[in-house]
């Protein structure tokens, strides 16, 4: 939190301990650790400054994959379903009929039909980690792709974080997760533009637009004095506070969070998901986010994550898939359409996944329900060699039957297009320890 309380005890220097500027964690997920202290630590960590990006869109509850992106058009009714696969701009590829806007954009796109390993679980770790749940919890598990993000390169823009989570709160509260920052600690955890981090944008009732003045308020800080110190900590002090005031002062961020902003051309062409159909525990089907991701990136971020919709459809799953794939469709092709044309989309990496595929076999109440062993994903842009399908399911879509892939050969794909070698880039865990990033090699066919 951030707030300059009001009078209190004076300090022998004529200035309020209370009126010390306290900046918390707004949403980074500690309250005891400030602004200035990430900026610290990513200082000690030697940051880089490039700037690719990735946007992990999590389709929570777990998406049929039968019913998107790998139709069985070869299996009896009661596995097939209702919907029919329509041909897509890529000869021979062909998915889903509620996607006919990807369809058209599938030369930058790669369909992976054959995602093994997931755990029946609802929760979107390994889609966030590229590990399991259980690994290195006694550390403090696994930290997400964004958090080794912050830690590893840093802000890409000093007035940016570099990781923002997006995730709308939801009943079940795993579904709303961003990603943790795990072994890494809590200063690279992801901020979160919710109710309570906006708020805390706000200087003692001044909002963050009308602090015009930046230095102004620094010079509020010369009044506590401070002993010299020649070690020069106390010059590394103010340069992270600096720092860290340029965020807080600066409406960039703000900026970018304010869709408003686009266009209504360009708002409409995402749409904004309403009316909210099927969510019940989940996320609402948030079209607009896709939307502040893109702006997000375009202003700085490296990683941007979101909960898009409630994909759990033991019943009416063909209702839910109609309702949640057509609003998908329009705001996703919009986002890739929007990334293109201003030159981004080779620099941008996108993942649409959720955290287990769905059961072949529809049940009594027209729906199908956890289905471990497969599921598929999407892959976008980032600079890959895309218009390509990897991998494949037996004829009932029960199992891979060619090309399985792993959360970690998908991770290590982003990481490479992000510029970080997975193969030899490992970071220290609390007992000094390095770990690899992930335990898995880049695909190969996207290269």
């Amino acid at each position: 939190m951030l707030r300059i309380p009001g009078p209190a005890a004076r300090m022998c220097d004529g200035l309020s301990r209370r009126a010390f500027l306290k900046i918390g964690a707004f949403s980074f997920g500690a309250a005891s650790l400030s602004l200035a202290d990430v900026f610290r630590a990513e200082a000690q960590n030697g940051v880089a400054s490039t700037h690719r990006s990735v946007i992990n869109i999590f389709l929570a509850g777990g998406p049929p994959h039968q019913d998107m992106w790998d139709i069985k058009t070869d299996a009896p009714v009661e596995i097939r379903g209702e919907f029919k696969p329509i041909t897509t701009r890529v000869p021979g590829i062909q998915i889903g009929e509620t996607f006919p806007r990807i369809a058209n954009l599938m030369d930058k796109c790669v369909v992976i039909r054959s995602i093994v390993g997931s755990a029946d679980r609802h929760d979107g770790i390994q889609c966030l980690t590229g590990f399991p749940h259980n690994s290195l919890t006694p550390l403090g598990g696994r930290p997400s792709m964004g958090s080794v993000l912050s830690k590893m390169l840093g802000p890409a823009h000093p007035s940016m974080p570099p990781f923002v989570g997006l995730a709308a709160a939801t009943q079940h509260r795993p579904w709303s997760d961003s990603g943790q920052a795990g072994f890494i600690g809590p200063t690279h955890a992801p901020f979160r533009p919710d109710g309570p981090g906006m708020a805390n944008l706000t200087l003692n009732g001044i909002s963050v637009d009308r602090l015009d003045d930046r230095k102004g308020l620094l010079r509020s800080f010369d009044g506590m004095r401070r002993e010299v110190d020649s070690s020069g900590i106390v010059e590394a002090v103010d340069a992270a506070t600096q720092r860290a005031l340029g965020v807080l002062t600066s409406n960039r961020l703000l900026e970018a969070l304010d869709v408003s902003r686009e266009p209504a051309t360009v708002r409409e062409r995402y749409g904004d998901g309403k009316p909210y159909q099927f969510q019940f525990d989940g996320a609402p089907t948030v079209n607009d986010q896709l939307l502040m991701a893109r702006r997000l990136v375009e202003a700085g971020v490296r990683c941007v994550t979101l909960s898009y919709g409630r994909w759990d459809s033991h019943g009416n799953n063909f209702g839910l898939v109609r309702d949640h794939g057509a609003k998908l469709d329009q705001c996703l092709s919009a986002l890739v359409e929007d990334l293109e044309a201003r030159g981004m989309l080779n620099d941008v990496t996108i993942a649409v996944w959720g955290e287990f595929g769905r059961t072949p076999r529809i049940n009594n109440g027209a729906g199908r329900d956890h289905w471990a062993p497969v599921s598929s994903c999407l892959l976008i842009g980032g600079g890959m060699k895309t218009g390509q399908v990897i991998g494949s399911t037996n004829r009932l879509g029960e199992h891979a039957a060619t090309r399985p892939v792993t959360h970690g050969e998908v991770f290590a794909t982003i990481y490479k297009n992000l510029g970080i070698n997975p193969q030899s880039t490992t970071i220290l865990d609390p007992t000094g320890r390095p770990q690899y990033l992930v335990d898995a090699s880049p695909l190969p066919e996207v290269a």
